[in-house]
Parts: C-alpha cells; structure tokens; sequence
C-alpha cells in the first residue's frame, strides 16, 4: 500500500533563512524524493525569497504571505494546499532541522496513518518531546503532558522500533490525506502553541495511533528551549491555547474546569511572579479561550 503513495512536504519559515537552506539541504539529500515541497513564507523580511528562488533542486511550492500567519497559520495553508492537490501522505517539518537521508524513507514505508520523526539534537542526544502520556482525565495533573519519549528512554537506542505518542510537534509529523477527511485541517486560530496537540487529540480520537518511528531522524540546530516569558506576548499564547485544548477535549467537567483554577491562581499569586503583565495575560488567555472552545468550521477541507 506504501509504495505509490505520494507524499509532499510543508516548511513553514519566518525570518531565518540560514537554518532554511540546511533543512532544503536535508530534504534534497532524502533517499525518497518529495513528490512536492511546499514552503510559506510567514512575511519575511530577511533573505528567504532569494534562497527559495535558487532551489531549483526541489519540487518547491512556494506561498508568500502578506502576513505573518505564526506557525499555526503556515501550517494550516501548506497542509490545506497539500490536500487539495491530492497528494497521499503530508509531512509537517520546521525550518530549524536537518532530517537523517534516510527520514523520509522510513516514515514512507511505515503503513500507518500518523507518524512521528524521532529528534535528537547536533549531539546526538535524544530530544524527542512527544508525549508518551498526556492526561486530560485527571484534574490534579497541572500539566498534562507527564510522560515524553526522552524523560522516558535514556537514547534513541535504547527506544523500541515503534513508541505510541499522545501528541507530536509539527516538526516532522506525517499524516495521511484520510485522517484529514475524517478530523479536518491543523486549526490556524491557534497561531502559535498547541496547534499540533490539538491536532494529535483529534487524529487520535477518530481512532489512530500516532507511532513514532525510532529509526526516522531529525536533527534540531537550535538548542529545544520551551521556557517562555510569561508575561510577554508568548506567555498569552502558551495560557490561551493550554486553556483551550483542556476546555475542548477534557475529559471530566474537572478538566474543562482547570483552567479557570489555574487563571485565578496566577492572578492570585502575580504579586510574586510575573507581577500585572502575566495576570493581564493570563486573564486576556482565559476570556480568549472560552471563545475558542470548540473546533472551528473552517478547518474542515475543501474536498
């Protein structure tokens, strides 16, 4: 069944495109060629179109925003443009990793509906951070991812062939066209943050495994730095789009009621941490997220 399946790419880049041309590098060096590569250019103002304009090594597609769309906006165009030219299998990648020659090769002969690339980073050292468990059951869980694949196995060596995730980043996960059909498109209203979570808990609940495949490598190169400024324009993504993936598919009334606890909590306590800029934020997150708390129409293709 793997073997006639088309599969194209979508990069997402902003502003960096020294780290885009190694990752065009990677994806031209794969030992299973792309049958397209679309890149969206969220509105850079560095030297991205010149670099896209002198890759003639590639099946690139290339859209240039007016806007800067955040990750969750390219992510939703280039998949949604990926669909409607009919291609099988779609691959999410980032512009800041290199895959192994051999990545594509490995997710492709997989047959399997959701996969995921396994990370390390320029030292080799495991630094995959899907979620092994995320718990959306339990409302003592403040955050619920707790359990990832690199706080659960030493190496990448030392993984199975095969790990069931609970959710993935859309820095190399692969979805076929069917799971699309059936849940829809990456939600765009996400902006930053969490798009990928949501995405993962809707794939799953129609019933798919996500697999992470040991032997399909990315390399990062950039250091994996996840803490953000709570109390700057990060921090109100990080807050609103959390608040949102529990107030959509927690699983008890509990769950869906957590992030109003963790909202007064933090207004509660401002005064010792992020002072009025972080209780600003996270209150702003709260009143955005009950708007969100269902999944929009609009994610659903064009068939």
């Amino acid at each position: 069944m793997t073997a006639h399946e088309s599969v194209a790419v979508v990069v997402v880049t902003y502003n960096r495109a020294d780290l885009l041309v190694r990752m065009l590098d990677g994806l031209a060096a794969q030992t299973h060629r792309p049958d397209l590569v679309v890149v969206v250019d969220n509105a850079s103002t560095d030297h991205t179109a010149e670099v896209l304009a002198g890759r003639d090594d590639l099946p690139l597609h290339v859209i240039s925003s007016p806007d800067n769309l955040g990750g969750a906006g390219g992510f939703h165009l280039g998949t949604r443009t990926a669909y409607e030219q009919g291609y099988d299998r779609i691959w999410l990648v980032d512009d800041d990793v290199v895959p192994a020659p051999d990545c594509l090769a490995v997710l492709m002969a997989a047959d399997e509906d959701c996969l995921m690339v396994v990370r390390e980073d320029l030292s080799g050292a495991l630094v995959e951070k899907a979620a092994i468990t995320f718990d959306l059951a339990n409302p003592l869980a403040v955050r619920p991812k707790t359990a990832s694949v690199d706080t659960t196995y030493a190496s990448r060596a030392e993984m199975p062939e095969r790990v069931a995730v609970e959710n993935v980043a859309f820095e190399g996960f692969m979805t076929r066209r069917s799971v699309i059909d059936d849940v829809g498109l990456p939600d765009p209203t996400f902006f930053i943050f969490y798009d990928d979570v949501d995405f993962a808990v809707r794939a799953r609940r129609s019933g798919r495994t996500i697999w992470a495949l040991r032997d399909a490598v990315l390399v990062r190169q950039l250091d994996f730095n996840q803490q953000h400024d709570l109390s700057g324009w990060k921090g109100y993504y990080m807050y609103r789009n959390l608040f949102v993936v529990h107030l959509r598919y927690g699983e008890n009334v509990l769950v869906r009621l957590k992030p109003w606890l963790i909202a007064l909590a933090v207004v509660v306590l401002s005064p010792l941490r992020g002072g009025r800029a972080e209780a600003s934020n996270v209150t702003r997150a709260m009143r955005d997220a009950w708007g969100m708390r269902t999944v929009p129409g609009t994610v659903q293709p064009r068939r």
